[in-house]
């Protein structure tokens, strides 16, 4: 339905990367972020116990170049705080203190244009969303559905990213709503006004002089263009995996080793954490950096719709 706005060539390690140029690599496509943050983010109440960021640096070089992850984290741990506002506050201070850093964050930037005024921009979704009190989240879902019937439209709308990364909700879904709501509320909002960061699609005229780039991503949709199991590797109701958990997520891992290397000590740790979290967090900095090195940047900064509504870089 959608065009799929990515390039990709292989360069053997898995990982695509784009034509040089406008936002293919820091400094015009000279050398790569040096460091690639994947949060497993969430907008629950206590959202720093369930939020992970894995921070990972390049190793290697030419066909065996791939990511490695350095650290592997709950946001609880990081912060001292499982409750939602003070955690987030850590996180947005996390990332505007990182340099050459590119962030690869699994939650919505963006709702689809069809449940948006005429002509809105993001930055008016911006000022929307904050309107809204803390609590509120689940009301910005229920009002996007209501614009949806008032206009015609199904229920659930998806926005052009999802169809192309083929994502299992839209993006205000009440499965999504709350990382939806918080991660524009209280993380992307805060950081528009953080010098030298980069929100993409949305901030391309920041590049250039960008320390730090935050860009959208999907876990699922990167699992599924690796062709690995993208389900039954989560065990929310926790206790001890079950067999079929654990061998899915080996699977997984032995998929994701062409594109990053889990040191044991962190492989223990994803294999302790039974809602998945950990693994979720590895896949992001993945899905950021192969999404950023195979998206045509050209295409995506001109794109009207991607502009407004957000692009999932997977």
């Amino acid at each position: 339905m959608y065009e799929d706005t990515r390039k990709r060539r292989d360069t053997g390690n898995g990982l695509a990367t784009g034509e040089p140029g406008l936002g293919a690599e820091r400094d015009g496509g000279r050398r790569p972020f040096r460091t690639v943050y994947g949060v497993d983010f969430s907008g629950a109440r206590l959202a720093g116990r369930t939020t992970w960021i894995a921070r990972c640096q390049w190793t290697g070089r030419g066909r065996a170049r791939r990511l490695r992850v350095l650290a592997l984290d709950s946001l609880e741990s990081l912060s001292g705080r499982a409750e939602r506002a003070p955690a987030l506050r850590h996180l947005v201070e996390q990332i505007a203190a990182s340099r050459d850093s590119l962030w690869g964050i699994g939650a919505p930037f963006g709702l689809p244009i069809e449940v948006l005024d005429e002509g809105a921009t993001w930055n008016d979704l911006l000022r929307l969303v904050r309107s809204y009190d803390e609590a509120d989240g689940y009301d910005l879902g229920l009002w996007a559905l209501g614009r949806a019937r008032e206009r015609g439209h199904p229920l659930h709308v998806y926005r052009a990213t999802d169809a192309a990364a083929r994502t299992p909700f839209d993006a205000y879904h009440y499965r999504i709503i709350y990382q939806t709501f918080h991660g524009i509320r209280d993380v992307l909002w805060p950081l528009t006004r953080v010098r030298e960061t980069a929100i993409m699609p949305f901030q391309y005229h920041r590049l250039g002089r960008a320390r730090r780039v935050v860009v959208e991503t999907c876990q699922s949709s990167t699992l599924k263009r690796l062709a690995l199991p993208y389900q039954n590797y989560k065990q929310p109701e926790g206790g001890p995996l079950s067999l079929r958990r654990r061998r899915t997520r080996r699977t997984i891992l032995a998929g994701l080793a062409p594109h990053v290397e889990v040191p044991d000590g962190l492989r223990r740790r994803i294999s302790r954490d039974p809602g998945g979290d950990a693994l979720d967090a590895v896949i992001a900095a993945v899905g950021a950096a192969s999404g950023w090195a195979s998206a045509d940047h050209r295409a995506v900064a001109r794109d009207a719709r991607y502009r407004r509504e957000g692009f999932q870089y997977w």
